[in-house]
């Protein structure tokens, strides 16, 4: 597939985009979805879940501590769990498959040097540096889907209500073009939904977003 990025401007509605492709499909294409934590992923997945068969790719290198990094990986697979209970009881997920978790390589000292190494330290939160380590997990997710034969790669992110869903999926069309399944999951009470899942469920929620800088911030 040639990627083509599409032209997007800062007041696209993404989701709109999701739900036009959704509205579109005639059978259930394969979903490589980049999977932040536990608390994000549950409302996306129930959203998606209907509609895509999905995997989930843990790769954060900006977790930098790794205590924090394998509570929030453990979270992810009790989430699974949960959810194929609920998913088959709902019927909204067929019976016989199973969501996969696919962990991808735990490497905070690439996140740390590329951050140090563009000048990215002091920057805030929110700022170039997010945009970089959006990148970053983006391009790797993209990497996987595209030599696993994944239709669509996607992410969780843009269901923070801190986070620049804009920016995401602009990056999204740069580096998979049509590949990206766009969205913005906070919408439509995502967010709001997100946090009751989570209480349902009893996962931990973190209070920063991963790296060391975000933390003290």
């Amino acid at each position: 597939m040639i990627c083509r990025p599409m032209t997007t401007t800062y007041n696209t509605n993404y989701q709109h985009r999701l739900e036009e492709i959704i509205s579109g499909l005639d059978t259930r294409p394969r979903l490589l979805l980049h999977s932040c934590c536990a608390p994000c992923s549950s409302y996306c997945l129930t959203y998606l879940l209907p509609h895509f068969d999905v995997d989930c790719y843990f790769y954060n290198p900006n977790i930098t501590d790794k205590e924090e990094y394998d509570l929030r990986l453990q979270q992810m697979y009790i989430l699974v769990d949960e959810l194929h209970k609920l998913l088959r009881d709902t019927g909204l997920h067929p019976s016989d498959q199973r969501i996969r978790i696919i962990e991808g390589d735990y490497e905070p000292e690439v996140f740390i040097k590329r951050t140090e190494d563009e000048g990215l330290t002091s920057e805030p939160e929110g700022g170039s540096r997010c945009s970089m380590c959006f990148t970053m997990r983006l391009t790797k997710t993209y990497e996987l889907a595209s030599k696993e034969g994944y239709d669509y790669f996607a992410t969780t992110l843009t269901i923070s209500p801190h986070k620049n869903a804009q920016l995401i999926n602009s990056i999204g069309y740069l580096i998979g073009g049509d590949m990206w399944l766009p969205g913005d999951f906070k919408k439509n009470d995502g967010y709001k939904r997100s946090t009751e899942l989570s209480k349902q469920f009893g996962l931990y929620r973190q209070n920063y977003c991963g790296c060391s800088y975000s933390q003290h911030q």
